[in-house]
């Protein structure tokens, strides 16, 4: 099998200068972006199977560009062609009416990118039916998801492994989904597993399958996961909790691209993809010999990681919107949006749970609300609850519990023995607690 299946590519080919997060949105959406200088238009090369789209960027092209931009066009009447117009423009030159009228659709700045990648997919014939796992079902906007979901359109043509990291709640599962939709293996199955939820006895047997009488209760042979699943892609979540012996079993599925059932020493040839998630440290779990060094090189071909909702700016309102709405779709609910203390409340809240929190949050409060807008108080996030920057927090723990040890001495008359046992601490903790916050005992006394 090839590495890189030669798929037909998406190519927007954008007269102008497209900025770094124009570009970053198309290549989210699929679309590779090819430059062209109006002031400099070369000839365009691209595959017969391409399918390509020209976008024409007139808000900076000199008039003087326009003719030769003009003729480049008339070479290549086949493509497709979207413009962008600057913002207040006046009414259009004549050789600028000429260039508008063979666009499909014209966009003016400030740009909605949303619009213009919707109008591309549905020029490349497939917006009427968006996928069902794809990297769209990661909703929102910010930079960083975007960096995430190009990412994911890099990998999924490449049959070998990825390695999804990131905190809990973040939605590994979802960009593994993603990855299989968009691979050559989508028609496949596409099984999934914790590797932490399978108690440690039967982790060999559900991977790899085992014979009939391998251990007590087998009562006949059962597939394994690889197996099932052969020609199709298998997620691996929470691959830090597989047991040391399976790491084996699966590094052989790695290297040879074979299993052996529990109770029979036959290898037996399986083709799947491997795809793999953890939210630890993995490099720090192949130093304390918790995880094989050499599966982790096997698994950490590709590495994606995914960015936690407090890093995502307005993707969090944007979230809380879509889970009410949906909500909605399924439940009654007097629920229609959120107060503006719902709103400072989810944008200043630290997320340890991340997108899954986000959820659970949304749906508890739709349902106990008993007004049209959701407040702070429905998604339960009190001022006391919300996220102070670390350094604050810090600070004011340090200031804590050095008044704390301050207070203590002097209600002993800096006798250590009677401090150590009035704050419930040894000695020697209370002479540490006295060298970290610098204070001085026999200048105090």
């Amino acid at each position: 099998m090839a590495a890189v299946p030669d798929f037909p590519a998406r190519c927007v080919i954008w007269f102008g200068s497209p900025q770094p997060a124009e570009r970053a949105a198309l290549a989210a959406a699929g679309w590779q972006v090819r430059g062209v200088a109006t002031d400099d238009c070369v000839a365009i090369g691209m595959r017969g199977s391409d399918q390509v789209v020209g976008l024409l960027d007139l808000r900076s092209a000199l008039p003087a560009n326009l003719t030769r931009l003009q003729a480049l066009l008339d070479e290549h009447r086949h493509m497709t062609l979207l413009a962008i117009l600057p913002a207040g423009a006046p009414p259009p030159s004549p050789a600028l009416q000429a260039l508008l009228a063979v666009c499909a659709e014209t966009f003016a700045a400030p740009l909605d990118l949303g619009r213009i990648v919707h109008r591309l997919q549905q020029l490349a014939g497939d917006a009427a039916q968006p996928p069902t796992h794809g990297p769209q079902q990661l909703i929102g906007d910010s930079a960083v998801l975007q960096v995430a979901r190009s990412a994911i359109r890099k990998f999924a043509p490449v049959d070998l492994p990825v390695l999804i990291t990131g905190e809990t709640g973040t939605g590994k599962e979802l960009a593994a989904q993603a990855l299989h939709a968009l691979s050559p293996r989508h028609a496949r199955p596409f099984l999934a597993v914790n590797c932490g939820a399978i108690p440690a006895a039967l982790v060999q047997s559900e991977l790899f399958g085992h014979e009939r009488g391998a251990f007590t209760g087998a009562a006949s042979r059962r597939l394994g996961l690889f197996e099932t699943a052969s020609g199709g892609t298998v997620f691996l979540d929470e691959i830090g909790d597989l047991p040391l012996d399976a790491q084996t079993n699966l590094l052989r599925v790695l290297q040879e691209g074979t299993v052996e059932r529990v109770g029979s020493n036959k290898p037996l040839a399986v083709d799947v993809r491997v795809l793999a998630a953890t939210h630890v440290d993995l490099e720090q779990a192949v130093e304390r010999g918790q995880f094989r060094r050499d599966l982790f090189y096997r698994l950490n071909v590709l590495r994606l990681p995914l960015p936690p909702l407090r890093d995502r700016g307005s993707d969090i309102l944007l979230l809380a919107q879509h889970f009410l709405a949906s909500f909605r779709d399924r439940h009654v609910t007097r629920a229609r949006g959120f107060s503006a203390d719902a709103r400072r409340a989810l944008e200043r809240f630290h997320w340890p749970g991340n997108v899954r929190e986000l959820l659970n949050r949304i749906q508890r409060a739709a349902i106990v609300t008993d007004g049209e807008l959701i407040s702070a108080a429905d998604l339960e996030l009190v001022p006391a609850q919300l996220d102070m920057p670390q350094r604050l927090l810090h600070d004011a723990r340090r200031s804590a519990e050095r008044d704390a040890l301050l207070h203590a001495l002097r209600q002993n008359e800096f006798n250590i023995t009677a401090c150590a046992r009035d704050m419930q601490v040894s000695r020697v903790t209370v002479y540490r607690l006295c060298r970290k916050h610098q204070l001085a005992l026999p200048e105090l006394r």
